[in-house]
């Protein structure tokens, strides 16, 4: 018996274990969503396809499978290009499905037709435009593939209306086979006895951990082997919650607002254990500075980023899980008594500090006590700015996944629909989202899908009334200079979290956070709290352009 595409399609994500897609219909995609009635998927009405895209990247990250998302064509697919090259940055699995005028109008210019492939081709690990229907079920397969496997990321299906209403006889067997797409996933044996080797060596190592290791689930391997060969952890922006940020072995995050702790002990180790991580600019600083004494071991999955930025003295291409095992199993237990003093004299001496005055509120305070009253077991979800580096900087993850931000592409209004994908994949969770107010208006129109969904989201709103990070670049690159950083007209979130029925509270001082802020996290429902911060608060230290990391101001 012959079916349709569309039916095709639909099947091919039950087959998958699909449970919940993040879309929006419209005339191109049309015979895909008549087949979603019935289907057993649940879907997820968004307000936005960018807001779809970001769901589906929450939702992955939280249950370590694809997420997916369905939208139409034209507008339909490019507002979701954004939320595509987010997910390609952070390495994120999502199979997004847009729909395509018929094969005889492409190229033509017909109503909502756009070259979706062409503009994704640089933000996507794969894409695929259909134009023959029994091609189908071979095209849906290996996308989420090549989405799950290797080094993770983002891969786009676009699908001509007509080739969704043409029939096949639906096949869904056989293995993938591409030709050319081989990750490789075992570290070499040579390569693995070297890096005993070093490490055994070492007198000062420091474990450089990255996304890597959260996205491949490694967070007890690498609790493991920091514990095993007793050397300090500092994570990535993408890292955190790789390692437990209460551990003794824990320095905190590197980088350009990372911990002088973390900085300096970077600077002075002599061995650099890179796992998952990928030496971006926001982390090295100027390069020549970076872990100068140094020899380097870089563990990745995708071979294109061993040496990219940084020179390597012994690189392992393989999955970040099965190389520790591996490096586990040849190591034996040491002891570096005088490294961990000289790194406990470190975090003592350069300990993150802030200014308190509980007649105002400060953000670093509300992070500490977002950390204390949850045991740093709820997952925060950020947005991107000034808010995002307190979150890191002060939220001490107790379980693996526990911290969820946009990283590579820095997507502001990625927070909102990123938590609210979250909550859907991990409901008996507490999820907090910790958000900006230049950010949340970006994308405060899912706070329909939040309430539509019943979604029980706990919403930190950091307000201070303009775009504080834009702000404070100003103040240190510009001569503080302002120029369109603030918002004249102020907006009343409370007020606006009323409109959807949300509980909200407006909270001025430390004295009003405590009133609020322990029923609100512990609520059946969700809260905002639209949080009065001061709008000259800096996010300190910083690394400045130019410079070392261990030449940070404040």
């Amino acid at each position: 018996m012959e079916i349709t595409g569309a039916k095709a399609l639909v099947r091919c994500l039950e087959q998958e274990g699909v449970e919940v897609v993040f879309g929006y219909p419209g005339g191109a995609i049309l015979p895909v969503y008549d087949e979603l009635r019935n289907s057993s998927i649940k879907h997820v009405l968004v307000r936005q396809e960018q807001g779809a895209v970001h769901m589906a990247n929450g939702y992955a990250r939280a249950t370590g499978r694809v997420g997916v998302v369905i939208v139409t064509s034209g507008p339909g697919a490019t507002n979701a290009v954004t939320g595509i090259a987010n997910a390609y940055m952070d390495s994120v699995p999502v199979v997004v499905i847009t729909g395509q005028v018929p094969t005889s109008q492409v190229g033509t210019d017909a109503f909502q037709e756009v070259d979706i492939t062409g503009i994704t081709l640089p933000v996507t690990k794969h894409n695929y435009l259909v134009k023959d229907v029994e091609q189908l079920s071979r095209v849906l397969k290996s996308a989420f593939h090549i989405a799950s496997t290797g080094r993770p990321g983002p891969v786009l299906i676009d699908l001509p209306k007509d080739v969704s209403t043409a029939h096949l006889k639906f096949d869904y067997s056989g293995p993938v086979q591409l030709r050319g797409y081989k990750p490789t996933y075992q570290g070499h044996p040579a390569q693995i006895k070297q890096a005993v080797r070093l490490i055994m060596e070492a007198e000062r190592p420091v474990i450089y951990a990255g996304g890597g290791i959260v996205s491949a689930r490694a967070s007890a391997e690498l609790l493991t082997l920091a514990e095993l060969v007793n050397a300090p952890v500092t994570n990535t922006l993408m890292g955190l919650s790789g390692f437990p940020g209460q551990h003794p072995l824990f320095l905190g995050m590197l980088g350009l607002h990372g911990s002088r702790a973390a900085n300096l002990a970077v600077t002075e180790c002599d061995l650099l254990i890179a796992l998952g991580a990928r030496f971006d600019d926001r982390v090295t600083g100027k390069v020549a500075g970076f872990a100068p004494d140094a020899r380097v071991i870089h563990v990745d999955v995708d071979p294109a980023e061993i040496g990219k930025n940084v020179r390597v003295n012994l690189p392992i291409v393989g999955d970040v899980r099965q190389v520790m095992r591996a490096l586990i199993e040849g190591l034996k237990k040491k002891d570096n008594p005088v490294w961990l003093q000289r790194i406990n004299e470190l975090k003592e001496t350069h300990s993150l500090t802030y200014v308190r005055d509980e007649d105002t509120l400060q953000p670093q305070y509300i992070i500490q006590r977002i950390c204390e009253l949850t045991g740093g077991e709820a997952i925060v979800v950020t947005d991107v700015g000034q808010h995002q580096m307190w979150a890191a900087q002060y939220y001490r993850c107790a379980l693996p996944g526990g911290f969820i931000t946009s990283g590579g592409l820095g997507t502001m209004g990625y927070g909102l629909p990123a938590a609210i994908g979250v909550k859907l994949g991990a409901p008996d969770k507490t999820v907090v989202l910790v958000v900006g107010d230049g950010g949340f208006q970006m994308t405060m129109n899912e706070l329909g899908t939040l309430v539509e969904q019943g979604v029980n989201l706990k919403i930190l709103l950091f307000n201070n009334r303009r775009l504080g990070m834009v702000r404070q670049l100003q103040d240190f690159y510009h001569d503080g200079r302002k120029v369109a950083v603030d918002f004249s007209f102020d907006l009343d979130f409370t007020a606006l979290a009323g409109v959807y029925g949300i509980a909200a509270h407006t909270v001025s001082s430390d004295k009003d956070l405590e009133r609020v802020l322990p029923g609100a996290l512990t609520s059946g429902e969700s809260v905002l709290l639209n949080c009065m911060i001061n709008p000259e608060e800096d996010v300190l230290p910083i690394v400045l352009a130019g410079s070392a990391i261990d030449e940070a101001v404040g």
